[in-house]
């Protein structure tokens, strides 16, 4: 960077001049620093982005790593941990899941408001060491539906003391949080075979209270599960839906249903 000041001392007393020569020599000083630091701010941000595998340029995020898990419209890669990347629109094969294990690359927009989500403006998969091929180019508009970020899973009430016998604990809470593990049981109805599931809900010293049954889990759930499969003790997000009859909440210690809207370590 270069910076030429020109400073005229023409019919200047001598001590005008020196108070002059300084201040200007002061200022150019403060420019070359201050320029000095940007630029190397800037040069460390691209540098510490280049670390994880992304590159940052004009808002736009360049990612570049294996696929670890997809579900919903979500994916995750590890080389771009502090994302979850969001596919909004059709996918040339209709199904994020296609792309676990392979090797991707794309650009996507990022929103301060949102800063964990990255929306995919267009992803290529690597066919061989010189080709990609584009499987998804973004043509919608970004909707928030069932993602949860941190401001607000706070609004969700944790349910505490826990009991078959007091049903009061969980009747009237629109949202609620527990922490527990999900059991999963194959029954026979009829010749089709369904699942189960339901939330173990642990209390302090990992001893079960109750049991929540699950009716339904919003993608970003399912893909929060798969993201963190190896933790069988998660925080759990929900929308409380009906009691369990009082019969049978004391021979099972089902509570109550509910639709799964997250889970995740806190």
């Amino acid at each position: 960077m270069a910076i030429r000041i020109s400073v005229s001392t023409e019919g200047k007393s001598k001590q005008e001049k020196i108070v002059l020569t300084l201040g200007f020599s002061l200022l150019a000083l403060l420019l070359v620093i201050g320029g000095s630091i940007s630029c190397k701010k800037k040069a460390g941000e691209e540098m510490a982005l280049g670390e994880e595998g992304l590159v940052a340029k004009e808002g736009i995020i360049l990612f570049e790593g294996v696929v670890h898990v997809g579900g919903g419209k979500y994916l995750f890669i590890s080389e771009a941990s502090g994302f979850d990347i969001i596919v909004q629109g059709p996918l040339e094969s209709d199904d994020v899941g296609t792309l676990v294990g392979k090797e991707v690359k794309g650009r996507g927009a990022f929103s301060p408001e949102k800063p964990s989500i990255l929306i995919a403006n267009n992803i290529e998969v690597k066919e061989s060491e010189k080709d990609w091929r584009n499987v998804f180019t973004r043509t919608e508009e970004f909707v928030i539906d069932d993602y949860l970020d941190l401001e607000a899973r706070e609004e969700f009430q944790v349910l505490k003391n826990l009991s078959f016998e007091k049903k009061e604990g969980w009747e009237g809470i629109e949202r609620a949080k527990v922490y527990g593990k999900l059991e999963v049981e194959t029954v026979t109805e009829g010749e089709e075979e369904k699942e189960i599931f339901r939330i173990i809900v642990l209390d302090a010293k990992d001893d079960e209270i109750g049991k929540i049954i699950v009716d339904n889990f919003t993608d970003f759930s399912q893909y929060y599960i798969k993201k963190l499969k190896f933790f069988d003790k998660l925080w759990f997000y929900f929308t409380v839906k009906d009691t369990v009859e009082w019969r049978v909440r004391r021979r099972t210690r089902e509570l109550f249903h509910a639709d799964v809207l997250f889970n995740g370590l806190f």
